[in-house]
């Protein structure tokens, strides 16, 4: 008897098995198993004319890369079936490539060629413990047919040992690229995430979180924005020259790091001498006194420069909540953002709060 549909396990795909790019790997894998299914096609279609005959179990891989390339392309994007189709494919192009190479008589450009193919495409879609396992059974493929289709020589030992080295070094080769390129991408990736000056996130982490925010489960009791300017900064780059400048940011962004728990709150620099503080799950009282409090740190602990003298630093800040005052990202930024103007006007080293939303 079948289970019913919300008691049957869940297909799962363990994290060695799947491709490295859940959206790019299944893609490739069946476009390697469309041309592999094209190739076969027409080889078997060949054999008859150059005097051979299509054997069964050349039909039989033919159906095998169709079906594995169907599901490849088809399978819902980062579903277990998605991520074990990509290793499959795999196999089955291990399989293919040694069928068509036995057609093809064991001739040893065609088998570097063909078994190529399989061992390169493991190497850069699948993970490394995965990737070598693969190669070491291209590789053993690779012996067995060229023990099938002749007497085994000492030629053969040396078609056996070329064919085996050139994958060795195509996986090899092929690995090192892909890994130096992730490194590199994941380099730049936390580049883009985190401001070089002030060691702060930049807008786009603080845009994900606020949206992750708003989102949430745990919303119901809203999520402030806070917006920070530095008083006077340009005077400050005048008077003391950028250097100093660049210090003060770093300064003030420390002192609110310092100011806020890093477990509910995010600090980021938006650019220039602006930067924000989001509290998510933040009641608007509870906003209007941490961003007094956030004034009061920055007032509390100025700069000291070079010569050891102290130097005070004052902040404006505006602070907005939603659903209170905005009912999202966008509208949030401007409630936000006129607070900070109305703090500036109002004298700076002040914070004011965003008026509440009139909605139609």
């Amino acid at each position: 008897m079948s289970l019913p549909d919300h008691r049957r396990p869940a297909l799962r795909c363990p994290a060695w098995l799947a491709p490295r790019d859940l959206r790019l790997g299944p893609l490739v894998a069946a476009s390697l198993l469309g041309c592999g299914a094209v190739l076969d096609l027409v080889l078997l279609l060949l054999l008859p004319a150059l005097g051979g005959s299509a054997p069964g179990f050349g039909w039989v891989v033919l159906v095998l890369l169709v079906i594995n390339g169907l599901v490849c392309a088809t399978a819902p994007r980062g579903s277990a079936t998605s991520r074990l189709s990509v290793a499959a494919g795999a196999l089955t192009a291990i399989v293919a490539c040694a069928s068509m190479w036995g057609l093809l008589y064991g001739e040893l450009d065609a088998g570097v060629s063909l078994m190529g193919l399989p061992a390169v495409f493991a190497a850069s879609q699948l993970r490394r413990p995965l990737a070598i396992a693969l190669t070491g059974l291209t590789c053993l493929s690779a012996v067995t047919v060229l023990a099938l289709v002749a007497p085994w020589t000492a030629f053969r030992t040396v078609d056996a040992v070329m064919v085996c080295g050139s994958l060795t070094l195509l996986c090899g080769a092929t690995l090192h690229y892909v890994e130096d390129t992730r490194r590199l991408l994941d380099r730049l990736e936390r580049l883009a995430a985190v401001d070089g000056l002030t060691g702060l996130v930049t807008r786009r982490v603080l845009d994900d979180a606020l949206a992750t925010a708003l989102t949430s489960a745990g919303a119901q009791t809203g999520t402030a924005l806070v917006l920070v300017d530095v008083d006077s900064f340009k005077t400050v780059n005048d008077r003391y020259g950028h250097p100093v400048g660049d210090a003060a940011l770093q300064h003030v962004g420390a002192v609110l790091t310092a100011a806020v728990r890093s477990t509910d709150a995010v600090v980021s620099r938006l650019g220039g001498d602006e930067l924000a503080v989001l509290l998510p799950g933040c009641a608007t009282d509870r906003a209007r006194a941490r961003a007094q409090d956030l004034v009061l740190a920055v007032r509390a602990a100025p700069l000291l420069l070079p010569d050891g003298s102290p130097l005070p630093i004052t902040v404006s800040v505006g602070v907005a909540h939603a659903p209170t005052h905005a009912p999202d990202v966008r509208a949030l930024y401007a409630a936000a953002d006129g607070a900070l103007y109305a703090a500036k006007r109002g004298g700076r080293d002040r914070s004011e709060v965003a008026e509440v939303a009139v909605l139609s």
